[in-house]
This record gives C-alpha cells, structure tokens and sequence, in this order.
C-alpha cells in the first residue's frame, strides 16, 4: 500500500506492525542514513496514526517509546597516482616519475530506529492522546506526502 511505495521511494526499511490485542499495537520504523533522528520519530507517529485508522480508531495513546541508532562505518580504499615528466637531450631520454598516495578517507552512518507500543481508542480517552486523522493529515503536509 502507500506505506510501502513511501518506504521505496525513500529508501527506508518499514517494519510491519505486531498487534498485542484488539486495540493495542507495537509500531516499528527502521530509517536509512539519510534519516534524521526527527524524521524517524515523525513517521513512527504517522505510522501510528495510520494504524490506528486502518484498524478504525480515532485516538492512540503511547505507552512505550523506543529510540535506537545503528552506527557504521565505511572506509574507501587507499589509491596512489603515478606522474611521469619526460624530456629527451639528444638520443637520450630522461623521465622523472612521483608516485602520490592517498590514504582512505571514513565517513561515519547513523541509521535511526524507532518503536511505539500504542493502544487505540475510538473515542478520545482522558488524558492526553493523538488524534490519529489530524497527526495523520499534519505530519503527511509537513512532509509533503500524499
């Protein structure tokens, strides 16, 4: 569905959700390196409001966040450039050769992770809770998803 043509589009890896009981479900996103700690956090709520939603809830209420980060690392290779000068005196010639090397540089990746453990309400519970459609249509502008 569109979660998946999302994650595709953007490269993200989308977990599927585990339902605990009727109204109550746990909620993965894993980001890429791409993915901003906030990014991660907003489509784990969006995903959130969407379940809800799907499952026909109006409201969730968090009961358990979660944030990881995965670092890694990758290293280019070292590679060294040869320059040969040449120049010719009469029959003889002379040729000057240096040799660069440059050593691999590390770039340094976070791929951020979240889960949500929510439970979904059809009407608003007291206390604070999401209002799954108005969170849905807010963080789907502030992205410009469709």
């Amino acid at each position: 569905g569109l979660w998946m043509r999302l994650c595709l589009a953007l490269g993200l890896v989308l977990m599927p959700k585990v339902q605990i009981d009727q109204n109550v479900f746990r909620v993965y996103f894993n980001g890429n390196a791409s993915t901003s700690k906030e990014r991660s956090k907003d489509f784990t709520l969006l995903r959130c409001a969407d379940i809800s939603l799907e499952n026909g809830f109006r409201y969730f209420v968090i009961i358990k966040s979660e944030h990881d980060s995965k670092i890694s690392t990758y290293t280019t290779p070292t590679r060294s450039e040869t320059k040969l000068k040449v120049r010719e005196h009469g029959k003889t010639t002379y040729g000057k050769a240096t040799t660069t090397t440059y050593s691999g540089q590390t770039y340094v990746f976070e791929k951020p992770s979240d889960e949500n453990t929510i439970i979904c309400y059809k009407d608003k519970p007291e206390g604070f809770s999401y209002n799954a459609e108005l969170l849905s249509k807010s963080l789907r502008a502030k992205y410009d998803i469709k």
